[in-house]
């Protein structure tokens, strides 16, 4: 059997998911939303963030960030994010496409997060209201990072009353939102709203559901329009209740945090099993569900041999091969003991099985 920690997506669908996906399959349903897991999700996920939400299904990561970026950034705008934003690396110029003829702007920061210094810096560089110049529009945060880290709720809140002050609205990549929360031991309101987010894209599909995301509005006008750019850009599902009710059934007896918690806590020990080989070296805290870590050749035969699959990512801090490896809520003790008997079988001498 194959060990899969190139990504979280390579995981299936939580039993609870597909039990709910059976349960509103069942006979008819109004289309297009009109369905009752639909009509409650507004009210649901209220009750989550404690605020008023207004809650838009879509299919992808992508299309829920295309759509929440093109709601707060006109065709003349840019958009700020982190140079590793996976906005900017890899959707295909989607949200740029969606809002029109904005574009996408980039600044550095230490483990895949911005700071106020590059933020103040790039609206600085501006002179407002100048027709020959784009405008900054939007500012993208991803929670948690590329490289697994999170942002604080002060982070959050600083970067956030920043880019108010300089016109900008403040748009939260949630693909790992669940993982950022567990790891943070935070609530959904001081994560977003609290802190200054006027809309999130909300991932689930990488904590168990099959194929449900969501733009979350914070604001009854900004969802004005959302609802309008949901339909026109052919992300309004006719079969609505397919993601609604999977969407719904995250928020039920805690199975968002139950599956953030457990990949969480997957990559923390697959980290500890990695690093105790002493051919390992973290380049990021693991905070999150993803490890990007050097691992040396000894390290990655053993694993290849065992026939247990990672992601190269590139040169580490040291120009040693750099490697990705994600753990998800299907993970488990045993196969993380596979690990570390393919490293105490195949690899490093002094690594013990425990």
């Amino acid at each position: 059997m194959t060990l899969m920690f190139g990504s979280d997506n390579a995981a299936g669908v939580s039993r609870e998911i597909l039990a709910a996906l059976q349960t509103a399959d069942e006979g008819y349903a109004l289309a297009y939303g009109g369905d009752q897991w639909s009509k409650r999700l507004n009210k649901e996920f209220s009750e989550f963030f404690e605020h008023d939400c207004f809650v838009f299904p879509v299919t992808t990561g992508t299309a829920a960030n295309a759509l929440a970026l093109a709601a707060i950034t006109p065709p003349y705008g840019e958009i700020f994010c982190h140079e590793r934003a996976h906005i900017y690396t890899t959707e295909c110029g989607a949200p740029e496409f969606y809002c029109g003829g904005a574009r996408l702007v980039t600044g550095a920061g230490e483990g895949g997060k911005l700071s106020t210094a590059v933020l103040d810096a790039y609206l600085a560089g501006h002179r407002t209201h100048n027709p020959h110049h784009m405008l900054p529009a939007a500012l993208s945060l991803t929670q948690a990072t590329e490289y697994g880290t999170v942002y604080s709720e002060d982070e959050i809140a600083a970067l956030s009353a920043i880019a108010h002050a300089g016109g900008m609205k403040v748009h939260m990549d949630g693909a790992r939102f669940a993982n950022a929360l567990v790891s943070l031991h935070a609530s959904p309101a001081s994560l977003t709203w609290r802190s200054g987010v006027d809309v999130l894209s909300l991932g689930t599909t990488k904590n168990g559901t099959m194929n449900a995301e969501a733009v979350i509005v914070f604001d009854a006008d900004l969802a004005k329009a959302v609802a309008v750019r949901h339909k026109r850009a052919g992300l309004l599902t006719s079969k609505m209740r397919y993601l609604s009710v999977q969407l719904a059934q995250m928020l039920k007896n805690g199975l968002w945090e139950r599956n953030a918690r457990t990949a969480n806590d997957a990559a923390t020990r697959l980290a500890a099993i990695l690093c105790e080989s002493g051919h390992a070296r973290l380049q990021h805290p693991v905070q999150t569900n993803q490890l990007f870590v050097e691992l040396d050749e000894v390290v990655t035969q053993a694993l290849e041999k065992a026939d247990i699959e990672f992601r190269r990512w590139g040169p580490g801090v040291d120009r040693a091969p750099c490697f990705r490896l994600v753990t998800s809520f299907c993970t488990t003790e045993n196969e993380l003991d596979l690990v570390r008997y393919a490293l105490a079988s195949n690899g490093p001498s002094a690594l013990q099985v425990h």
